[in-house]
Formats: structure tokens, C-alpha cells, sequence
């Protein structure tokens, strides 16, 4: 930091008037952090005032995944100048280093562009969302500050599930809706066959229907066209006290919290004293701003703007999604905000090392202010020691979470088996009076209450949405039903393909589902879910057991139906990871008293008749029988303690088996 400090006082001393001089180049090593502290300093402030609210758009673009919607994106920020035109812009909205890994969106991004048409100046605010079933929290989120939005729809795919899922979502908050048919220049393209599927699933006329090649530029003026013929300016007015609305957040090691607002009254400036609805905490505002994509400081934001604002908060606690901000003494009634996000997995989080428990738990705080759809409890487990449970919107949305910790923060944890929250009814009333509630949610299978005491268990269940060229229902069928999945309907989209709609358990379907119904039917088949509560179940408690005594950790909530075969998966693993010892191991399932499945690990054993060259058996006998008596006194008093490590590959999800 103070090499920084340095390079930003010798840039100061540079005669600045000087028109010769070559712009201040950042070197290479420079963090990008103080960069962009310094930097934005000497930035030309926009006056945002020449935008009155009858001028402004805000839309997002929303689609399943894959169907273009950032290349979408990098096409409307070149044609309306906010970047220049290079080969090189490639999902520019796409920050994280795992976006672009992967290739897909999994944080919605926000882009103000400036647009003229027919000799009027248009602000237009842009949200990228991401595609993806797990990540549909933020795209809820980002139609909250929206008016309107793109539907994306590919030409060679067609309607997807999550394309449903996605119109529903914008439907509900009657938003207007914008079919763009993407991917024309593709050799199988059949923009056809697509506007009649939108006609019959969406009741919107084809005509509606606009035809792009994201990637070659084809026709995309006459998006921004639509969007600011059919979209209609935000309902709000600069007279109105200021109500600002934090969709977004995230944190800066130099600047504190920087909150993404959208305002729905007033105007809010650098100097303005602000309030948290929430917190009801006090700050002044440092800097307020667009986002073009990258930062650019304005004097002001004026009411139906997106932007930026800065106001020291220095707790990651502080911004608050949902949040409402509104002047120092001058109260407003807080906006709805949004519904919290429901998690549908939970797994355990532990640091590899106890000795970095605080460093992930900083990490953790500073992460989940940016993905506020994560939930976080404390836990502690005796083979792995301190850590968390964390709640999850799925399967992809725990994997990036993860890869994001590493990539981000530099931790490696130990991420345990994923696991599904559970609900028993109580029928003891020392067990009601206990919890104060006749209903429990178990989310830790220790928790796990005894039959006795309970008069039904509840498992979690979706309501699935799959989308399938109809040569492969046969095989999709007989994997649902595999899956104790009861099918609701049936539809044809058109000649070749159809809509199932099934009732699945949320456990079955949460760790390798999608996988199988992509290799069933060779990529082609899509998937989307929502929740749809909880109902009865015949649900078990499945103990591991070696020598006799259960080991807490490897305990597991389980379907009756399915417990011979998860618990002879487990004991087949247990025996290939857990060292061998001087006596035998017995690795057992339990259900209660009842043992559904058992493996047995072989002692290792001395030669004790080596040294007998002949003579009577009798001698050779008496040798053996006293080795016996000595393993089985081993085996009395021997403790079995499974290794760190092997808990962790016990634990691990493992793909292949």
C-alpha cells in the first residue's frame, strides 16, 4: 500500500495541464484494488440531471442457460459506445473468475448505457442475470429493479425449462416482457418453430418476436429500439423524499461496502447524511455513481436511476439485501424487499487447518455479503472439529460457492456430503414443551429424533419441469420413477418436444440427477425446479457402527426404501479408506438395533508357524490358538479412531460411485 501511495504522489507531480504528456500508466504490479481507490479520484464527474425519469429504462435479460444472454449484453454495450468495439469482449459483465471458467453467469451484473433515439437522449439501465436453476434468487432480485425485460430464447434449442421458469418470474411481477429469438446464424436455427412455442406457452404473438445473432450483431438495434418503446420509465419523482433500494453488494478491502441501489424517490449525492431501515445505523455518503460497467462517479443520483453508493460501512453485516436507505430525518415506509431465500441443500464447511478457523470465518462473512442466498450456523463435529453448516439453493450453487472461497480468499475446506433439511411432527409432550413447537426441522442427522416420540416424519419435495425431444420419454420416465418421483402432466410443446412435470423428493434428486438426465438423453433434456413443501415419509436413521460403537459423523437421514443400498455403498468405502490395524474391524449399517449391511476389515496377522519345520500338528495348533486369544483381547481393548483424511473421502461427495 504505500509503494502505492508513492506511485500516486509522483502521478500527482506530473504537470496535469500538460496536453503532450502521456496518460499515467498503472504498472503490472500494482493491485487492482488501489487502481481502481486512485483512479476513479481524477475521473470526469457525469451530471445525471439531463436524465429525467420519462428518459430512463430499466430492463434485465433473462434466459436459460446458455442462450446468449451475455454475449447479448456485450453487443448492446459496444453498439451504444459504452466499450469499445474489440474481438476481445467476451462475457464483459462477467467478473468472476469462475464465470469465466465455467462460462456461465452466476452473479447478476448491472451496466448503465446511453442511448439516442429519434433525437432524445435514453438512460438505459441493463441487469445480466444468470441462467441457471440455483441461481434464480438473484435473478428474483434483479427484476425488483426492473420495469421490464429481455426473454432470450435460442433458435436451435428452443423453449427450455428454465426459460419457463424465468417468463413466470417476470410475469408474476408484471413486468413487461420483450421474446428475442438469438442464434439465427446457426445451420440448424429454426426461428419458426420457436415463435410458435412462445405463442402456445407464452400467449405472446409471434410478430412480437424479434430474430438476433448476438454474436454477429444481426438485428440487435432493434432490441434497444423495443426496449424503449414497450418498457415504460420508472413510476417515481425527484420531489419525492429519497427511497433507495440495496439489491446488490460488495465489499472493497480499501472502501468498505459498496451497495448497488435502485432509487424509487428523491436524489442522493456525496455529503448527504443516509439512514438503514434496517440497521438504523447512520452514515454519510463518500461517493455515489453508475456502473458503465465499471465504476463512474457522478454528483448525483436522481429517483428512477441504478447506480452505486459508497458510504463507509465497514461491517459486511451492514448492507443488508432488500435494504431500505433514506434520508437523516426524514423517514420513509420501507420498501417490501425481497423474500429470503429458502435453501434446498445444507452441507458441513470445516477448515483443513483449525489454526485457519478465523481466516475462513472472515472469508465467509465477506462471501455471503455478496451471495446473500447462502445460510450459515455454527456446527462442530469430533473428527473434523469447529465449522459451519451452510444451506445452499443447490448442487452448481454450493460448487461455486466453494470455488469461489478458493479462488477469492485462498482457503481450502473440507465441504461434507450434501444433506436436505427434514421435518418430524412430535408426538411427546416432554419433547414439545423442550422446543416449544410441535414441529422440528432437522437439517444435522444427529438431531435425528427416535420413532417413539414422533408421529411423522416430512421430507422436502419439488416440483420438477423437465423439457425433452419426445425420443427420450421412455428412458426419462423410468429414471423419475427410480427417483420416487410421481408425475403431475404431460404437454407437448410441438411435434418433437414435450414438457413433464413431476413431484420429486428433494433428496433424490439433489446430488446426481441432473447428471443422469443429461447422459440419458445425450445433453438434449433441460431441468428446472421449485419448491413445493413437504410431505410425509417413511424416513430412517442410518448409524455406521465399527467394532460395535457408532460413529456421530457418518450418521445418515435416509428413505427406508433406500437404505440397504446406501448402506452397503458406505461400508464398501469405509473398508477401502480406514487403516488396517492388528484386529479385525467389523464396519456395520444399523438401522436401531437391526445391521442391513457389513463389511469386515482383515487384521494384519504374523507368521507365528514359520518357525515350526515338522513335527507333531498339535504344536502348530497351540501357536495358532494363542494368536487368536491375543487378537480377540486386541479387539476388547483396541479403540478404532478413523483418520482425518479418510473421513474427508468418506464424506466427499464421490461421482463415480
Amino acid at each position: 500500500l504505500a509503494v502505492c501511495r508513492a506511485a500516486v504522489r509522483w502521478g500527482a507531480l506530473l504537470p496535469s495541464p500538460c496536453p503532450a504528456a502521456a496518460p499515467l500508466r498503472w504498472p503490472a504490479w500494482l493491485p487492482a484494488a488501489c487502481e481502481r481507490r486512485y483512479s476513479s479520484r481524477g475521473k470526469e464527474q457525469l451530471d445525471m440531471s439531463t436524465y429525467p425519469v420519462e428518459s430512463i429504462r430499466n430492463f434485465s435479460i433473462i434466459a436459460h442457460v446458455d442462450h446468449g444472454k451475455s454475449t447479448l449484453a456485450d453487443r448492446l454495450l459496444e453498439i451504444t459506445g459504452t466499450i469499445s468495439k474489440t474481438d476481445r469482449n467476451k462475457q464483459v459483465l462477467d467478473k468472476l473468475q469462475v464465470e469465466r471458467e465455467r462460462g456461465i453467469t452466476v452473479k447478476a451484473q448491472s451496466a448503465s448505457l446511453f442511448y439516442n433515439h429519434e433525437g432524445i437522449n435514453y438512460l438505459l439501465n441493463l441487469i445480466d442475470t444468470p441462467g441457471h436453476v440455483d441461481f434464480s434468487y438473484e435473478v428474483s432480485r434483479s427484476l425488483s429493479a426492473c420495469q421490464g425485460v429481455i426473454l432470450v430464447v435460442d433458435a436451435n434449442e428452443g423453449i427450455q425449462a428454465q426459460t419457463v421458469a424465468n417468463f413466470y418470474l417476470a410475469f408474476e411481477a408484471q413486468l413487461s416482457i420483450i421474446p428475442v429469438i438469438n442464434k439465427i446464424d446457426l445451420k440448424n436455427a429454426d426461428p419458426e418453430r420457436v415463435e410458435k412455442q412462445i405463442e402456445k406457452l407464452f400467449d405472446i404473438p409471434t410478430d412480437e418476436c424479434i430474430r438476433i445473432s448476438a454474436k454477429q450483431g444481426t438485428n440487435v438495434e432493434k432490441v434497444l429500439q423495443k426496449v424503449i418503446e414497450k418498457i415504460p420509465p420508472p413510476q417515481c419523482s425527484t420531489a419525492d423524499p429519497l427511497k433507495a433500494l440495496v439489491f446488490d453488494s460488495t465489499f472493497d478491502h480499501y472502501r468498505g461496502v459498496i451497495a448497488n441501489v435502485a432509487l424509487f424517490g428523491g436524489e442522493i449525492a456525496k455529503g448527504h447524511k443516509i439512514v438503514s431501515a434496517h440497521t438504523k445505523k447512520r452514515y454519510e455518503v463518500n461517493e455515489v455513481g453508475i456502473l458503465t460497467p465499471n465504476e463512474q462517479p457522478t454528483h448525483k443520483l436522481y429517483a428512477g436511476q441504478v447506480g452505486y453508493l459508497i458510504a463507509g460501512m465497514k461491517e459486511v453485516t451492514e448492507a443488508q439485501i432488500g435494504d431500505t436507505l433514506f434520508l437523516y430525518k426524514r423517514p420513509v415506509e420501507p420498501l417490501p424487499g425481497f423474500k429470503s431465500a429458502k435453501p434446498m441443500v445444507f452441507a458441513g464447511m470445516y477448515p483443513v487447518d483449525q489454526t485457519e478457523y478465523n481466516n475462513l470465518r472472515s472469508a465467509l462473512e465477506r462471501l455471503t455479503l455478496n451471495d446473500s442466498s447462502v445460510t450459515v450456523h455454527r456446527d462442530s463435529s469430533l473428527a473434523l472439529g469447529a465449522g459451519w453448516r451452510l444451506g445452499f439453493l443447490g448442487l452448481l450453487h454450493m460448487e461455486v460457492f466453494n470455488q469461489r472461497l478458493e479462488q477469492e480468499y485462498n482457503m481450502s475446506v473440507i465441504l461434507t456430503a450434501p444433506t436436505v433439511p427434514y421435518k418430524a411432527v412430535l408426538s411427546s409432550k416432554k419433547l414439545i414443551k423442550e422446543h416449544g413447537k410441535d414441529q422440528i426441522t432437522i437439517i444435522n442427522p444427529a438431531q435425528f429424533p427416535d420413532k417413539l416420540s414422533v408421529s411423522e416424519y416430512l421430507e422436502p419435495t419439488v416440483l420438477g419441469t423437465i423439457v425433452t425431444p419426445h425420443e427420450y420419454i421412455g428412458k426419462i420416465i423410468t429414471l423419475c420413477q427410480d427417483r420416487r418421483a410421481v408425475q403431475k402432466d404431460m404437454l407437448y410443446i410441438d411435434e418433437n418436444r414435450v414438457m413433464l412435470k413431476y413431484l420429486f423428493p428433494l433428496n433424490e434428486i439433489v446430488v446426481d440427477f441432473y447428471d443422469a438426465l443429461k447422459s440419458l438423453s445425450s445433453g438434449y433434456a433441460s431441468f428446472d425446479y421449485e419448491d413445493a413443501g413437504y410431505q410425509p415419509a417413511d424416513l430412517i436413521k442410518m448409524d455406521i457402527l465399527l467394532n460395535g460403537n457408532p460413529v456421530e459423523e457418518l450418521a445418515t437421514i435416509i428413505h427406508n426404501d433406500k437404505a440397504y443400498a446406501a448402506g452397503k455403498l458406505l461400508c464398501e468405502r469405509l473398508k477401502e479408506t480406514i487403516p488396517r490395524q492388528l484386529f479385525e474391524i467389523a464396519i456395520q449399517a444399523a438401522i436401531g438395533k437391526k445391521i442391513i449391511a457389513r463389511e469386515t476389515l482383515k487384521a494384519y496377522r504374523k507368521n507365528v508357524v514359520a518357525k515350526c519345520y515338522g513335527g507333531d500338528i498339535t504344536r502348530r495348533m497351540k501357536l495358532l490358538k494363542r494368536q487368536a486369544e491375543g487378537k480377540r483381547l486386541m479387539r476388547k481393548i483396541g479403540n478404532v479412531e478413523v483418520p482425518r483424511d479418510a473421513f474427508i473421502r468418506v464424506l466427499k461427495r464421490e461421482t463415480d460411485k
